[in-house]
C-alpha cells in the first residue's frame, strides 16, 4: 500500500508547488487534488491541467484521486432538479479532468436524505433519495467506463447507505468495474466497525481515506489525528490485507491554524506507523 494526503491539509492559500514540496519531504507518495474554487474548477483547461500534472511528476508524486466538496452544494438527490444535473456535470468533469491528470478515481457523495451539520437542510425520503442517487449514477457511469476511470461513492453522514450490506449491493446494482466504493475509515465508526466494512466490500474499494474518531465526542468534533481516537488500526490494516487491497491510503484532515506543515509531518509519521513501516 502507498500513501497519500489530500490538499486540503494545506491553507487554501498556499500555492501548488508548496503544497507538493511538502508532501514529498514529508514522505508522501501521492496526493489527492480537489476540485472546486481556489484549487481546480470544474471548467479547468487543458494546458493548466496539464501544467498541474507536470508539477506532481516532476517531484516522483502520484495523483491518487480526486476529491470535491461540491456535492454537498448539488446533491444528487435534491429536491431541485437544476442542483441535480449540476451535480451531474461536476461528475462528468471530474471524470475528463481525473483522465488528464493521470488519476484513476474521483470521488463522488451520492447525496443525502439530510446533511446534518447544514441547519434547515432538505429532508430527502429515504427511498426516493436512493432512487435519485441511482437514476443520477446511471446516467454518468457510461462515462467513466468510457476513460477508465473509477467513480468512489464514498461512505458519509448523509443518512443513507447505512450499513456496508447496504452499502455493497447498491453499488453492485450497476454491475460496472468502474463504480465502487471510495471508503472512509473514520466516517464509519460512530455506528460499525471499518474492519467489518472492508471485509464486506471487499473489492468494490477503489480507494481509502484514513482519518480517526473519538466515540465519546460523537459529533464533527470528535474526528481527530490519526492514532488520537478509537479506530483500531491494527484491524483495519489486517482487513485490508485480507482483502489485498494495495492502492493508496490517503489522508484527510485540515490544516492547523498556525504551522500547519508541523500536521503534516505528523500525519506521515503516523501513518507510517499504521502501515507497518515504523
Amino acid at each position: 500500500m502507498k500513501k497519500a494526503v489530500n490538499i486540503w491539509a494545506f491553507p487554501a492559500d498556499y500555492p501548488l508547488e508548496k503544497c507538493l514540496d511538502l508532501v514529498k519531504e514529508a514522505g508522501f507518495e501521492g496526493i489527492e487534488l480537489v476540485v472546486e474554487k481556489g484549487r481546480i474548477t470544474p471548467d479547468e483547461k487543458e494546458e493548466n491541467l496539464e501544467k498541474i500534472r507536470k508539477e506532481v511528476e516532476k517531484r516522483g508524486l502520484s495523483i491518487s484521486s480526486l476529491a470535491t466538496g461540491l456535492f454537498w452544494e448539488y446533491p444528487l438527490t435534491s429536491s431541485d432538479n437544476a442542483k441535480r444535473k449540476e451535480g451531474e456535470r461536476i461528475i462528468l468533469r471530474m471524470l475528463e479532468i481525473a483522465k488528464v491528470l493521470g488519476a484513476d478515481t474521483i470521488l463522488v457523495v451520492p447525496g443525502a436524505v439530510n446533511i446534518p451539520w447544514i441547519p434547515g437542510s432538505e429532508i430527502v425520503p429515504y427511498e426516493l433519495a436512493l432512487q435519485r442517487a441511482r437514476e443520477s449514477l446511471e446516467r454518468v457511469v457510461g462515462k467513466a467506463e468510457e476513460l477508465k476511470v473509477n467513480i468512489g461513492i464514498e461512505n458519509v453522514w448523509n443518512r443513507m447507505l447505512l450499513s456496508p450490506l447496504e452499502f455493497r449491493d447498491f453499488i453492485a446494482e450497476f454491475a460496472s468495474p468502474y463504480l465502487g466504493a471510495y471508503f472512509d475509515v473514520g466516517n464509519v465508526l460512530l455506528t460499525g466497525f471499518p474492519e467489518d466494512w472492508i471485509r464486506t466490500l471487499r473489492d468494490k474499494i477503489k480507494k481509502v481515506h484514513l482519518k480517526d474518531f473519538r466515540l465519546n465526542v460523537g459529533n464533527l468534533d470528535g474526528f481527530v489525528g490519526l492514532l488520537e481516537g478509537d479506530v483500531n488500526w491494527d484491524e483495519v490494516m489486517k482487513a485490508l490485507k485480507e482483502i489485498e487491497y494495495e492502492d493508496f491510503l490517503i489522508a484527510e484532515f485540515f490544516p492547523y491554524k498556525s504551522h500547519p506543515e508541523s500536521q503534516v509531518y505528523k500525519i506521515s509519521t503516523s501513518m507510517d506507523y499504521i502501515m507497518g513501516r515504523k
